[in-house]
């Protein structure tokens, strides 16, 4: 399914930004990705991991109450599923101000709405990208592009 995800993000969603599964007829994009040789069930997928996605950024955001030197426990169904290198990225997402608790916590559940039993940091980065173009934050979606096309990884300078 985030394959159907990422190749809708491509070309389709990532390359206008006003452009959101809502805009373009469903029918005319399932032909499309069905013409592109992904599998039914996985397209149907990916449009409603999308639109809950969509849905859960529309929510109102309400900050969390914590102390600055406060840190998030994962529970045991999240550290099964996602890989450790993983909850590293977002922790330095989170520090570098790029994301901020609530976007952690969208990340998190969109990667474990996904099928895969193992979540690997080349899915976070993808998820991460995803929420940060749907939430409109053009600046903070390219430095997490560049952490996903970067072979080197990112630093803060």
């Amino acid at each position: 399914m985030l394959e159907v995800l990422i190749f809708m993000f491509q070309n389709y969603f990532g390359t206008q930004p006003q452009i959101h599964t809502m805009d373009i007829e469903e029918d005319f994009l399932a032909q499309e990705l069905t013409q592109a040789g992904f599998d039914h069930h996985d397209i149907v997928g990916a449009f409603d991991w999308y639109k809950q996605l969509r849905c859960l950024i529309s929510q109102p955001y309400h900050q969390y109450l914590s102390n600055p030197s406060s840190f998030r426990v994962y529970v045991e169904h999240e550290l099964e599923r996602i890989d450790t290198e993983s909850f590293g990225f977002l922790s330095f997402l989170e520090r570098a101000g790029v994301i901020k608790p609530n976007e952690r916590d969208l990340v998190i559940d969109r990667a474990l709405a996904l099928k895969n039993q193992h979540i690997s940091i080349e899915e976070i980065r993808w998820i991460t990208m995803m929420v940060l173009w749907n939430d409109s934050r053009k600046k903070d979606y390219l430095f997490v592009e560049d952490a996903v096309f970067n072979p080197k990884g990112l630093t803060l300078q």
